[in-house]
């Protein structure tokens, strides 16, 4: 049965924030969350913070929005995901980045989309500078996504899905996938399900900190042959060719911890 908010109105949002010691950021998502034109729940899933983190998460609160906050002590993304795979108890769930700005219409614009057409399992938003990148978003929203429409253009900051076919996928699951790039391969279980659509109005803007990604992308080789793969064989890709050789590399979901930038003058 669908939840409600406290003024009576059904949620249909649930919106999960997996942190690690993300005291300087975390403020500022939330305050944008707490902008949003519809209701939600929002899932903080604290995964070993040391810097004050979890009490910030623990503190908020706004109208329109239930807060459940959860500790997951195994290290690792993928963990604090499944721990709230568990929480997923509306129609469509958004999954984000705890220094990531939302503008104030961005559930509402992924609803418009999954109420267009039921057909539709995921909405996926593309993460722009200060400029709205207008001709980015139009180029990727009116041609890349249709002409690679079943791959995967955005970053887990910006994921939303109907919460059945996610879980129907198989959801967030170190079994299933223990690497990095988990935002690629969980829409390849999802698209097997129904359309993936980038709308226009769609964005979010991600923080510029992660400018060094060498211990958690792909090589350009490994990006082309994902482009270049079909649908269909894109379960080989990922388990018989991408996770082998990151397993090889030392490149699994811990790698997302790492945070260069604080080692920089």
């Amino acid at each position: 049965m669908p939840e409600a908010d406290r003024g009576g109105g059904v949620i249909r949002w649930t919106f999960v924030i997996a942190y690690y010691n993300e005291a300087d950021y975390l403020p500022a998502t939330l305050a944008a969350l707490a902008g949003q034109t519809v209701p939600l729940r929002l899932v903080l899933v604290d995964n070993g913070s040391t810097d004050g983190s979890d009490a910030i998460a623990r503190d908020f609160a706004a109208p329109g929005i239930q807060v459940v906050t959860l500790a997951e002590a195994r290290p690792g993304k993928i963990h604090a995901l499944e721990a709230a795979m568990g929480e997923l108890k509306t129609e469509f769930c958004a999954f984000g980045d705890a220094d990531t700005w939302y503008p104030p219409h961005y559930l509402a614009e992924a609803e418009r989309a999954f109420d267009a057409d039921p057909g539709v399992v995921a909405v996926m938003a593309l993460g722009v500078d200060a400029s709205g990148q207008k001709i980015r978003r139009a180029i990727y929203s009116g041609i890349v996504t249709r002409i690679l429409s079943k791959q995967t253009h955005t970053g887990g900051y910006g994921q939303a899905f109907r919460t059945r076919a996610l879980v129907e996928a198989g959801g967030f699951s170190e079994k299933l996938w223990p690497y990095v790039l988990l935002d690629h391969e969980i829409m390849q279980r999802v698209a097997k399900l129904g359309r993936v659509v980038y709308p226009f109005r769609f964005w979010a803007k991600p923080s510029p900190r992660r400018s060094d990604r060498r211990r958690v992308r792909w090589t350009l080789a490994e990006r082309f042959l994902y482009h270049a793969t079909p649908f269909a064989a894109k379960d080989w890709y990922f388990h018989r060719f991408l996770g082998p050789r990151l397993k090889a590399r030392g490149i699994t979901h811990l790698n997302l911890r790492d945070k260069p930038w604080e080692a920089r003058p």
